[in-house]
């Protein structure tokens, strides 16, 4: 629940004036002011390259800023690095951890800071006594002598909290600090923010989940292509005008399910019959006709993700037989799915589905190398063109198609693996999380491209974690329990988000 003590007569702790930051002459922030309070949630939202991230990294230290001006208890700071900006009680948690997975938790908590005996030794017992009081005034029960590699993601979250608040933290910034965790584990972390507030903390929470925004913000302020759009107070906020606000227009139409005509009186473009794997898929039989959207529900663990890699060729089958158009095919790599039409946009889009460090005409063309190449040299032009076609297909917002990947927001990442599959011409696509931390604007665009690709004959299987999202797009859903199909049902049947809940919920009991 929104902080009682941050009032709104209280003097900021932090006020950001008049921020300018370009990049190669790109300008990612224009006279942007932002100020946060002492002991509030404030939540920093906006589309994918709104310029959150720009921002936050410039408070960080990890940018200079071109121009502005940046005020902690009203005395102007020079945060020009990181360590400058620890001095001053400001510590980030990225999406992409910074933990050290062989060394223990108090080990990476007191990283570079160790405490030493008399003759110089680290002394391992020493910091695990403070990691334990540090993490014990969290609430927090986590062995400080476990390695890093042995906890779950969740876990993992709270050891940079400590690791954060073990620098004397007094601005705590949280980038998509849900995007991996379960829902219980996303109540936990709240808990965390609530305990952290209490003491005086001030959280500047970033996230694409709006619902989050309701349920933990004192504060909302809205970033769109590098300006402030407006900042409230959350009681003065409702979401439709909070998704206007980051999109710039109504996408609440596109969120909303409509009956379309399915032919199921066909061969099914895709079909498992009783698959099963050594990694959790237990006899697995389903269809995908063309047209069709089929979404996958189910709780962490429950086999998403490894059916699609067992239908992608990542992971062997111990049994049973994969179909493409009535007939059987042996897919024992994922270049053998790819020959047969079908393509997997992987759950880790940085991990598995792009090259970063390659441009976005590379990562494009890796999939179509073979028929790019002319006597052995590689058509780079004709791969332009097919780059070019899918940039503005999918209306990727990119300086360049020589442009890094890395240097673009995370959903015209998302878009640039779409495109990049897209470009081979499947009849069958297994999208794994296609949306997961994009702002709403780019969801709605996933959403209304799925829609479009099954429109032309396409079969299409999502797998995602937000109901809301399955229950726009999918026909027919399954719900998935231990590797298993526990049952299907038509989306015709499944009145709202909360019922599709209680089924997956009733499924993993």
């Amino acid at each position: 629940m929104p902080s009682a003590e941050a009032r709104v007569d209280d003097p900021p702790l932090l006020r950001m004036r008049g921020i300018g930051k370009a990049f190669s002459g790109v300008t990612v922030l224009d006279d942007v002011d932002y100020e946060v309070r002492a002991g509030e949630t404030h939540a920093l939202l906006g589309g994918n390259g709104a310029g959150k991230s720009t921002l936050m990294k410039i408070l960080e230290g990890v940018y200079t800023l071109d121009r502005g001006t940046v005020e902690i208890d009203g005395a102007a700071v020079e945060l020009g690095t990181p360590q400058a900006a620890r001095r001053k009680g400001i510590a980030m948690i990225f999406q992409e951890f910074s933990l050290v997975p062989t060394l223990t938790v108090a080990q990476n908590i007191y990283l570079t800071r160790e405490t030493r005996t008399r003759l110089g030794l680290l002394d391992d017992r020493a910091i695990e006594r403070r990691a334990a009081e540090l993490l014990a005034e969290l609430g927090v029960d986590i062995d400080p002598g476990l390695p890093v590699s042995r906890l779950r993601r969740a876990s993992m979250q709270l050891v940079e909290i400590a690791k954060a608040l073990s620098h004397d933290a007094r601005i705590l910034i949280m980038d998509e600090p849900t995007a991996s965790l379960a829902q219980s584990e996303v109540q936990a972390l709240f808990t965390i923010v609530e305990r952290l507030k209490a003491r005086g903390i001030t959280i500047v929470y970033i996230t694409h989940r709006l619902e989050e925004v309701i349920e933990v913000a004192d504060r909302v302020t809205v970033l769109r292509d590098g300006r402030v759009e407006g900042t409230v107070e959350r009681s003065e906020l409702t979401m439709p005008a909070l998704i206007e606000m980051i999109v710039g227009r109504d996408v609440g139409a596109t969120m909303q399910w409509a009956e379309r005509p399915v032919d199921r009186g066909g061969t099914p473009l895709l079909e498992l019959q009783d698959v099963s794997t050594a990694r959790g898929v237990r006899d697995v039989s389903l269809e995908v006709h063309a047209g069709e959207i089929v979404g996958l529900a189910g709780l962490m663990g429950s086999g998403r993700s490894e059916l699609a890699h067992a239908i992608f060729g990542i992971d062997a089958l111990e049994s049973g037989r994969i179909l493409v158009r009535g007939r059987e095919v042996a897919i024992r790599r994922p270049a053998d799915a790819i020959a047969h039409g079908i393509v997997l946009v992987p759950e880790d889009r940085r991990a598995q589905g792009l090259v970063v460090d390659h441009t976005v005409q590379a990562n494009m063309m890796l999939p179509l190398l073979r028929r790019l190449s002319r006597g052995g040299l590689l058509d780079d032009a004709a791969g332009a063109q097919i780059a070019e076609r899918s940039v503005e297909r999918l209306g990727i917002r990119t300086p360049s198609l020589r442009t890094v990947v890395r240097r673009l927001s995370g959903g015209n990442q998302q878009k640039v693996v779409l495109a990049k599959w897209l470009a081979t011409e499947p009849d069958v696509l297994v999208l794994d999380e296609p949306t997961v931390g994009v702002d709403i604007g780019t969801k709605a665009d996933i959403v209304e491209l799925v829609r479009d690709l099954a429109g032309q004959g396409k079969a299409v299987l999502v797998i995602s974690s937000e109901l809301a999202e399955l229950l726009a797009m999918a026909d027919r859903i399954l719900v998935l329990r231990a590797g298993a199909v526990d049952r299907s049902l038509d989306r015709s049947e499944l009145s709202d988000e909360p019922e599709l809940h209680r089924l997956v919920q009733e499924a993993a009991a």
